[in-house]
């Protein structure tokens, strides 16, 4: 399968479960600034572990250990280091640098969201708890905690192509226009209250969109080459971190019809 070939047949594949993602009921619900707060206390487990996709590609691609050796891939250690530059550390709307996260996390308290189960979650990490236990001590949903489950079982198997697939296909490009409308209506109920949310989906389109987006969709290109194995590999990961969204995204769901 050629290169460019192999990239257009896994965005044909995905076309139905994007689909189901942009059109989803969740955004509907998104009707006030409570219901946008259960949102992001829950989203942004998505935004974090997306950053952990990222560190696993750069640990294989580039040289993160002591001594330095050249990396075997230049040009694709080129383009996962330009990723990193930006969401790990981009301009922060203030002056100075933030990861994407980071600014997430800004927002969230900027609007009074809930950042207490994150939190949680991150302490026990950086206490030396493992993964699966720390999940388990953390307050957090059922489906939030299935959607990172499958992350890190993806980043356990270490396919070098599944992990690429799944950072490109996986993006917060899911997030559709509607949502942004959305967002901009609250904020004059929130008294201005989601501008930091406002700065970072713009700072995510602006990159994602123009750079990243395009980035990563070489990087697979560049790491599946002409084998059909890494290829499959590739499209399996896609689909499944789709899924794994759709259950998510279903979940929040539940979780503000239900009036969390």
């Amino acid at each position: 399968m050629l290169a460019s070939a192999g990239l257009d047949h896994i965005q044909q594949q995905l076309l139905p479960l994007r689909q189901k993602l942009l059109n989803h009921p969740l955004y509907a619900r998104i009707d006030s600034v409570r219901a946008l707060q259960s949102f992001m206390q829950q989203h942004v487990f998505a935004v974090w572990d997306f950053m952990s996709l990222l560190k696993a590609l750069q640990q294989q691609l580039c040289c993160t250990t002591i001594p330095w050796l050249p990396p075997a891939n230049r040009q694709a250690a080129r383009l996962i280091n330009e990723i990193v530059l930006g969401e790990e550390s981009d301009e922060d709307g203030q002056g100075s640098f933030a990861s994407h996260y980071d600014l997430y996390h800004r927002a969230m308290t900027a609007c009074g969201a809930d950042t207490s189960p994150i939190d949680q979650l991150c302490r026990l990490l950086q206490n030396g708890m493992p993964l699966d236990a720390g999940l388990g001590e953390a307050e957090i949903p059922e489906s939030v905690r299935q959607f990172v489950q499958h992350t890190f079982q993806l980043l356990k198997e270490n396919n070098l192509p599944a992990i690429a697939a799944a950072f490109t296909f996986g993006r917060e490009d899911l997030l559709p226009a509607v949502f942004q409308r959305i967002v901009d209506e609250l904020n004059v109920e929130a008294s201005g209250g989601l501008s930091q949310f406002q700065f970072y989906l713009q700072r995510h389109i602006e990159l994602d969109g123009d750079h990243h987006g395009p980035m990563a969709g070489q990087l697979v290109e560049m790491l599946c080459g002409d084998a059909p194995a890494k290829w499959q590999a590739a499209e399996r990961a896609a689909l499944t971190s789709l899924q794994a969204r759709l259950t998510l995204w279903d979940g929040m769901l539940a979780t503000i019809a239900a009036g969390g």
